[in-house]
């Protein structure tokens, strides 16, 4: 089956809750750098989304979901600058593909689906960062990222162990 890919708006959030929670579990419990430490439980991923549909009520957020049989099988977030000086500008967040359909394109097709939802809304430049190293980082290059820089020690584990991150942009056409 091929997924689907759609914005989700606060009529159909609750529908897809679970499943995002799911979702998230998934990638952080196999390593994925998403702002959280493992073991990640399914209560602290809804606590999670439920700060996103508060970015859904303000506005400001776009979240896209990629659904195959009713499954949500990936995401990615639109974060809308508000600032009067960036109203040219949007960053992309949490760009979240399960486990077992990782290296078949969806992570590719989800962000093609932001830059369109991006550009609908009058977003052209848009950026992003990820863990240094990360397989996202060949991702961003090859769909026209440019890398601006890398901050080491961004991030923390629970041993102590600190990891960099890239930071990206992109000017869509």
């Amino acid at each position: 089956m091929t997924a689907q890919i759609r914005t989700v708006d606060l009529d159909r959030f609750a529908t897809f809750l679970p499943g995002l929670g799911r979702l998230l579990v998934d990638a952080v419990n196999t390593g994925a750098s998403l702002g959280f430490w493992m073991p990640m439980s399914q209560a602290d991923a809804i606590l999670y989304w439920r700060e996103v549909l508060q970015g859904l009520v303000r506005e400001d957020l776009v979240l896209i979901v990629a659904e195959d049989g009713g499954e949500v099988v990936g995401s990615v977030q639109l974060l809308l600058s508000d600032r009067q000086n960036g109203h040219h500008r949007a960053e992309v967040r949490k760009l979240i593909v399960d486990t077992s359909r990782r290296g078949h394109g969806l992570g590719r097709a989800l962000l093609a689906a932001a830059h369109v939802e991006a550009a609908f809304r009058g977003r052209r430049l848009l950026i992003l960062d990820t863990r240094t190293g990360d397989a996202g980082e060949r991702l961003y290059e090859s769909m026209g990222y440019t890398r601006a820089g890398e901050i080491p020690g961004f991030t923390i584990e629970p041993d102590g162990a600190r990891h960099g991150t890239t930071i990206f942009y992109h000017w869509l056409p």
